[in-house]
């Protein structure tokens, strides 16, 4: 039994396909694969991707990947996969690493894949598309991980939301979405979310819609409990004034009426007083229970078995907004094996982490270590300043004296 699980494993292995793979670790080779669109270039707003490993990282050149590298741009970048395919009867998985070591305030960070008929040169955020998948962060309440799936032609956002990772490091973010109509989100290797296209995005007509012929009854009695018709107000209860005359008040020994006009004893509030009067609650005998309109079958709904295929997939991107530049991404892969998504993980990811928080660690360490010896500078020469001031002074009080 073991022989066979290892031959069927091996089998699977052997027909996985890998589209696209990408490292950025040919130095500027990188540039020859990717290509700027020249969308925004005229007006100034166009930034451009530079390789860089940024401040911190686990290792110097395999962690250098594409950076964003100015401030309040668009960025639109894209590449061909090594061929064009459909996904139909297998897995399609997206894969890339996203490190925001800006800290970053406002900006996308998702990657877009594109069918063939899109021109990278050209390329812009109305550029058709098959998937857009990754963190979206702008303020404290929008920080997400988008799944957008396009159907129809129609751009179809997921129900659920899914909360991506906001810190400095870096990240992996893997989409898998499988030829059962089902999906998976990963975070760094991590199960996030998962579940039904139909379920958790609105790409059919319901199945079920209300019946248009039907409406709740004039004399459905709905409410549950109504005023008991045997209590009676008390009488005189509404003659209770709120407030009173404080009875322990009295007019001030100094006051005086001429000048400070007739004395009035102030209010307080009246224990006797209950309130506005309200009938008790009894049960309504007469009460039916909330009326549920009848469905019936929606005759606009029609089944499709093939929502998550896609005929055409050829090229992979960004397209992307930010605010405050410097976000990396890197490791990126487009494959219909889960197995070698794990795998490139492995050799990526996971062989650096731990490198890189020491890395990042080291790194905080010297910023706090030089803005403390700032501080202490700042605070030295300010109480040297003082102390020059006062002997400024000296002179001008002995002259006095």
């Amino acid at each position: 039994m073991k022989l066979i699980g290892l031959v069927a494993a091996s089998v699977a292995m052997a027909s996985a396909e890998v589209y696209f793979q990408e490292t950025f670790a040919d130095g500027a080779a990188w540039s020859e694969r990717w290509t700027h669109s020249d969308n925004k270039v005229s007006e100034g707003a166009a930034g451009k991707f530079t390789l860089d490993a940024g401040a911190f990282y686990g290792d110097a050149e395999g962690d250098k990947g594409i950076k964003t590298s100015e401030d309040a741009r668009f960025y639109n970048i894209a590449a061909p996969l090594t061929k064009a395919f459909s996904n139909e009867g297998k897995d399609l998985v997206l894969q890339f690493s996203v490190k925001h070591a800006q800290n970053i305030d406002c900006g996308g960070g998702y990657i877009k894949l594109f069918p063939s008929g899109v021109d990278a040169a050209k390329m812009t955020g109305d550029s058709d598309y098959n998937i857009m998948f990754g963190p979206d962060i702008c303020g404290s309440s929008n920080k997400k991980v988008h799944v957008i799936f396009t159907y129809k032609g129609k751009n179809h956002l997921i129900k659920k939301t899914i909360p991506c990772e906001t810190d400095e490091r870096t990240h992996v973010y893997t989409l898998i979405l499988k030829p059962d109509q089902t999906y998976e989100v990963r975070i760094d290797g991590d199960k996030k979310e998962s579940g039904s296209l139909t379920e958790d995005w609105d790409f059919l007509e319901p199945k079920e819609i209300k019946d248009p012929a039907q409406s709740k009854p004039s004399d459905w009695v709905d409410e549950a409990q109504i005023d008991d018709p045997a209590d009676i107000k008390p009488e005189g209860h509404d003659d209770i004034p709120k407030e009173v005359v404080d009875p322990e008040a009295s007019k001030p020994d100094d006051w005086d009426d001429e000048d400070d006009g007739d004395w009035e004893a102030p209010m307080v509030a009246n224990e006797d007083y209950k309130g506005p009067w309200h009938a008790k609650r009894i049960e309504n005998p007469d009460y039916k229970g909330p009326w549920e309109h009848p469905k019936i079958a929606n005759p606009d709904y029609t089944e499709d078995v093939e929502i998550y295929k896609f005929a055409d997939n050829a090229l992979v991107g960004f397209d992307l907004w930010q605010v405050k530049a410097g976000s990396i991404f890197d490791n990126i892969i487009v494959t219909d094996s889960v197995e070698e998504s794990e795998k490139f993980l492995a050799e990526t990811f996971t062989a650096t982490q731990e490198a890189e928080k020491e890395s990042f660690d080291a790194m905080k360490k010297k910023k706090a270590d030089e803005d403390d010896a700032a501080r202490k500078a700042a605070e030295a020469a300010s109480a040297a300043d003082d102390d020059e001031e006062d002997d400024e002074e000296e002179p001008a009080k002995h002259e006095e004296l």
